[in-house]
């Protein structure tokens, strides 16, 4: 995998991710990197927990003020994207693997759906951002922020996903 000339082009923290299958229990927390040549899920970072907590707040407040998910925060740039990736816990998608990507506005949030071929298998997933946690008797999202995926969704299409797997 090689991110030699990649630019991010938006970094979001705080992100839950959850899978759509029927039954399924439990999500992630991570961060959720857009590049001009894939998308990525990190959920093991190498970020400094201080930095992390600091970003968190501040897109949080961003994010109230304007709801745009294509921001990008400081001290975290593709060097680091990079160190991250080497982490097989992390999540690699290629845009010719995604095959759906749409969101959609809830009561309680807005939620992103990427679906994708990832090792054989159809994966679908939903990514929110989450502005409060819970952290017993484990870590859970509890409250969701509204935010505007469609640019992020628009950038990805124009990438030009495949529909024909």
């Amino acid at each position: 995998m090689s991110f030699y000339n990649e630019k991010i082009e938006a970094h979001l923290v705080s992100i839950w991710r959850e899978s759509t299958k029927f039954l399924s229990l439990g999500g992630r927390e991570g961060m959720l990197v857009l590049t001009d040549k894939r998308l990525c899920f990190i959920q093991k970072t190498k970020a400094k927990s201080a930095w992390w907590q600091a970003i968190r707040r501040r897109q949080a407040l961003n994010l109230m003020k304007s709801k745009s998910v294509m921001i990008i925060h400081d001290g975290y740039d593709e060097d680091n994207l990079k160190t991250d990736m080497e982490n097989p816990k992390n999540i690699n998608i290629n845009f010719d693997d995604i095959s759906k990507i749409w969101c959609d506005e809830k009561e309680w949030g807005s939620v992103l759906y990427i679906e994708y071929m990832h090792d054989g298998a159809v994966l679908k997933y939903q990514y929110t951002i989450a502005q409060d946690w819970v952290k017993y008797p484990m870590k859970d999202a509890l409250k969701f922020m509204h935010v505007d995926w469609e640019p992020f969704v628009a950038r990805i299409m124009e990438r030009g996903i495949r529909l024909d797997w």
